[in-house]
């Protein structure tokens, strides 16, 4: 059901506030108060092996439908929660435990979202790695979740579309689409020439007529799957006429007439790439013994360096293809170090954010000590 628009829009989540850290706020009070409650929509998380998805509206966990797993709106929160067998004979479950932040979500969504979290994590016994998930760097783990991840614009607080109702009139949609490995991601963004960049293949939905410009660059895979995408927007419309599906190849004959709908003559040149950041990944010992979140440098980065009565941040946000921060928890390390990783993390990637070298939406994973990911293994040399 699409909720209607809002007269007062809530505050934006802002992923560059340093208040997003959370540190002596509701949420954090919040998590040391409430630390054991059960929301009843938990009770039948993580029992088989399967994908789970809630989105918050209004401060509740409400499930999403099974039928739209992979669709997202960017004015929304969302937890997602991955349960699988470590090993076909295993008779434990494993759990990767994600919250996914639309671009446009609310500040009291965003918080949230992170709450819920720590309370699912609770009620799975502490088990899962934690994922905290930016809307356009989203981790190729949660993507290999979905066979096609569509992020549309809209969500609970601002109204929000499906893909098969036609865009109203005068108006138009634009998708741009890409492959990540064997998954397609399609995302929703302005109708308007900024949004156009060479290298992907786009859709451009005006209701009866749905078009596709495949832009140099664009591999096969992009194509086949945009096409894919075009023709299930046709397919599921329901109009009166039939909705027609044409393709237009950058530089061939009739790509003008696609362009021109947003106003240009030709695709604008990609933005020159910034220089990757040579910068090794570096180790920290943090606590939060002394009431106040520290990070202390520890060498060398290696599994030696990790100690049981602690929790470490490991800091990789300079990797180009998958920048994050990882927080692994000790066994013998306090609460709040158990349950406020991430949001520690969160005020790690802050503070270094005017020292040039923060990476505000990198993925931030925690995971306690025995239950180490592999990304985290390698970077340590184990």
């Amino acid at each position: 059901m699409a909720e209607g628009p809002l007269l007062t829009r809530p505050t934006k989540y802002n992923i560059e506030d340093s208040n997003i850290a959370l540190l002596g706020s509701d949420l954090e009070k919040k998590v040391r108060e409430h630390a054991g409650d059960k929301d009843p929509a938990w009770e039948s998380a993580g029992k088989v092996a399967g994908t789970q998805i809630w989105r918050i509206e209004k401060f509740s966990v409400v499930e999403w439908p099974k039928t739209r797993f992979g669709s997202f709106y960017d004015g929304d929160s969302y937890i997602v929660l991955h349960t699988y067998k470590p090993s076909p004979d295993s008779e434990e479950l494993a759990y990767n435990l994600h919250f996914w932040l639309g671009s446009e979500t609310s500040q009291d969504e965003a918080c949230t979202a992170a709450y819920k979290t720590v309370e699912l994590d609770d009620h799975l016994g502490e088990k899962p790695v934690q994922y905290r998930e930016i809307q356009g760097y989203e981790s190729p783990k949660f993507l290999s979740y979905f066979p096609r991840f569509l992020c549309m614009k809209g969500g609970v607080a601002t109204g929000f579309h499906h893909v098969s109702s036609p865009p109203p009139d005068n108006s138009r949609r634009l998708y741009r689409v890409t492959a990540s490995g064997h998954q397609l991601v399609v995302r929703e963004v302005l109708p308007e020439a900024s949004s156009l960049v060479p290298g992907d293949a786009y859709i451009l939905d005006m209701g009866t007529k749905v078009w596709q410009l495949n832009t140099k660059g664009s591999v096969g895979k992009e194509r086949f799957k945009a096409a894919e995408f075009a023709h299930a927007l046709a397919n599921d419309r329901n109009v009166t006429e039939s909705c027609e599906v044409t393709v237009y190849d950058e530089g061939g004959h009739g790509a003008g007439i696609f362009l021109a709908e947003l106003g240009l003559d030709g695709v604008p040149a990609a933005p020159a790439a910034p220089a990757p950041a040579a910068k090794s990944p570096t180790l920290y010992r943090l606590s939060d013994a002394s009431g106040k979140v520290s990070f202390e440098s520890v060498e060398p980065v290696s599994r030696a360096s990790l100690s049981s009565s602690d929790a470490s941040l490991l800091d990789d946000t300079a990797n180009p293809t998958a920048p994050a921060v990882y927080v692994w928890i000790g066994k013998d390390a306090s609460l709040g170090e158990r349950r406020l990783a991430p949001q520690y993390a969160q005020y790690y990637l802050y503070s270094k954010g005017d020292e040039g070298r923060g990476c505000f939406a990198a993925n931030i994973v925690k995971m306690k000590e025995g239950r180490e990911t592999e990304a985290f293994l390698r970077i340590l040399g184990a």
